[in-house]
């Protein structure tokens, strides 16, 4: 084998450090793990050695995302084979999610919370529906429990929004979710979370990073060998814990019964995944009368009736338009495998569905739910600096616009929902803080009701009264630290028969707030860039845009550049934002544009926004505002594509 793969570094068919990662595996391997790699090698399959081996899969600040099937799979990795065609074993590679790596996760967070408590190391576990979830699942729960700590796992597939609560309301230490969310079939992931119910930030992440690091191959090759010896039971949650969660869904809504006095007809697709599993006693108990896609009812991790099964991509409405065309719906509603994205699609005044984006659904939601907090006395009719509404810098400015007009403070966070929830126990602890030092009894955050939390919340800190991200995450509650789309389903269909008290449509109401204030688009480039050569691309581009940004883009002259990896930005409540490599760049025209690498996929993101008055029609206002962002587009591709050949 070492004569095979020296001969390979020498011909250029293979990197340095895949040669080395790769004879590291195969000291600790099992045999069938060894087998795999010698097939590999036999079969001269240098390209498929250099995805797999030419990086240690990397603990982000979230966890771990990558492949778990490989594009070429073994014999060995095949085996037996398991349910919906997959393989015995989850693809052997160092950049790989498998067993080893999941191992070496597990011990390293165990390590991390055990400095944390010096009581009951209580873990929750929730997966998806992908291949292999319930299995790392079950070998996450082992190696907790082999360690000296106590993991409770959920009996079968469970939204991340599910476990995001849970972590709170059963006062666990930590939570993990295996989930690649939206990602494509052959992907898998491990997703952690902190006691506050949030994904881990700072100061955890690093010193978990630090723990992953120094956990060996070793060390995961050996604790995996242990507890394939001792098979001790796994607890297990019961009914009660989706009875809590269901209960925190419907606190969502401002009236429960509305319903029940004016039905709504939609239909809902999970698209294969674990949005069904609280979204049907859901429906039932508040009375909305759903259909669903048969089709997509089925939890297949292949995912067999869409390319893709991101609810971003209007392909996956195809089953749910003819469903709805059946029925006479007047909405569709899809969420994603992990049930944290939400889409929708309105059926407009010619009978044709629309989908809206993540954006416009955002906007939607804001509008109305201050609207409402307002009618109703929950806040003060001019707003408050003590209110807030949280979203990512990449999300449309149309937000930040209706926000201001309500009178309450926007708060910008980085990209991803782990700072939205971040903030969410900044307010928290801050409330607990000011009690304290009132010499005012402190409360049970978790338990106590949501009118006493935003009374206290009003007066001693901030009140929080919606977080949302472009990428078709939203969240209301108080109680749940990541993107839901069980609660965003519940208040969408609200919105829906509200809007019919009045004869109005969502249409109408997407209307009546461009018109008030002025139309937003926006569209994206995203640009992939797979493999070992594809990283070092993704690296080029954004170095160049710090060693040399631009300064012209086409015809448009850049006024200003963002850069977030160097420049002292400071949100609102005059908290730092993280450093990042992360830019935003403002058009003299007017639009602007922000990029950064994906992390969780091989691409490079560039999101487009721009906006112009209603003068004439909304029509006009659409269409000349895409043809801008189209040329703006076109010259992005061209830039990036010759940043990403050299840094410069």
């Amino acid at each position: 084998m070492e004569k095979a793969l020296r001969n390979a570094l020498g011909e250029g068919l293979l990197l340095s450090q895949t040669v080395e990662n790769c004879k590291k595996w195969f000291r600790y391997l099992p045999e069938w793990g060894k087998a795999a790699i010698g097939e590999l090698i036999e079969g001269g399959n240098w390209e498929e050695l250099n995805n797999r081996f030419f990086k240690n899969l990397e603990f982000g600040t979230g966890g771990m995302r990558s492949r778990t099937i490989a594009e070429r799979i073994t014999q060995a990795e095949r085996g037996h084979g398991s349910p919906f065609d997959a393989p015995e074993h989850a693809a052997i590679g160092s950049a790989y999610l498998n067993d080893f790596n999941i191992a070496r996760a597990t011990i390293a967070f165990f390590r991390y919370c055990k400095t944390q408590s010096d009581g009951t190391l209580k873990l929750i576990i929730a997966h998806d529906v992908r291949h292999f979830s319930e299995h790392f699942s079950q070998i996450t729960a082992k190696i907790w429990n082999n360690l000296g700590g106590k993991a409770i796992v959920f009996d079968g597939p469970r939204s991340t929004p599910q476990l995001s609560f849970s972590v709170r309301q059963f006062q666990a230490i930590a939570g993990i979710v295996i989930t690649a969310s939206h990602n494509p079939a052959h992907d898998n992931g491990y997703k952690v979370y902190f006691k506050d119910g949030g994904q881990v930030v700072e100061p955890h992440a690093s010193k978990i990073i630090e723990n992953f690091n120094r956990t060996s191959l070793q060390e995961a090759v050996q604790i995996l060998e242990s507890i394939a010896r001792n098979n001790s039971p796994i607890e297990h949650f019961d009914g009660a814990a989706d009875k809590s969660y269901i209960g925190e869904v419907v606190s969502n809504l401002f009236d429960a019964n509305i319903f029940r006095e004016l039905p709504i007809n939609i239909v809902f697709t999970p698209v294969h995944g674990t949005g069904d599993i609280i979204m049907v006693p859901v429906f039932q108990q508040l009375g909305i009368r759903a259909h669903f896609v048969s089709e997509q009812m089925v939890h297949d991790p292949r995912f067999p009736t869409v390319k893709s099964p991101n609810p971003e991509n209007f392909e996956v409405f195809d089953l749910a338009i003819k469903k709805a065309n059946s029925v006479d719906a007047e909405l569709i509603i899809a969420t994603d495998p992990d049930g944290d994205r939400i889409a929708i699609g309105v059926r407009n005044r010619e009978g044709v569905f629309e989908k809206f984006t993540g954006n416009l659904t955002g906007a939607l939601l804001l509008e109305f739910r201050l609207s409402q907090m307002k009618a109703l006395g929950w806040i003060p009719p001019e707003g408050s600096p003590h209110v807030t509404f949280i979203k990512t810098f990449v999300t449309s400015p149309l937000q930040d616009k209706i926000a201001e007009a309500h009178g309450v403070k926007v708060i910008n966070t980085l990209t991803g929902f782990k700072w939205i929830g971040e903030k969410l126990n900044d307010y928290e602890t801050l409330l607990q803080n000011r009690l304290e030092k009132l010499n005012l009894p402190s409360f049970d955050y978790v338990h106590t009701s949501a009118e006493k939390r935003r009374e206290l919340l009003l007066k001693h800190s901030t009140f929080f009264v919606m977080g949302g991200e472009e990428s078709y995450g939203y969240l209301a509650s108080n109680n749940t630290r990541d993107k839901d789309a069980n609660g965003a389903t519940v208040m969408v269909c609200e919105i829906l028969t509200t809007l019919k008290k009045f004869g109005k449509t969502l249409i109408d109401f997407r209307n009546e707030i461009y018109r008030k204030y002025g139309y937003y688009g926006e569209t994206q480039l995203n640009i992939y860039y797979e493999g070992a050569l594809g990283a070092g691309k993704i690296k080029n581009i954004l170095e160049s845009y710090q060693k040399n940004p631009p300064t012209i883009l086409g015809h448009f002259h850049i006024i200003r550049i963002t850069d977030f990896s160097k420049d002292e930005i400071f949100d609102p409540d005059g908290k730092r934002i993280p450093k990042q490599d992360f830019f935003v760049v403002d058009l003299d025209n007017g639009y602007r544009y922000a990029l950064r690498g994906s992390g969780t996929e091989p691409k490079i993101k560039f999101y487009i926004f721009g906006n112009v008055p209603v003068t004439t029609s909304i029509e006009d206002s659409t269409k000349e505002t895409a043809e801008t962002m189209a040329i703006i587009k076109q010259c992005l591709q061209k830039d990036a594509d010759q940043r990403a050949l050299k840094s410069r």
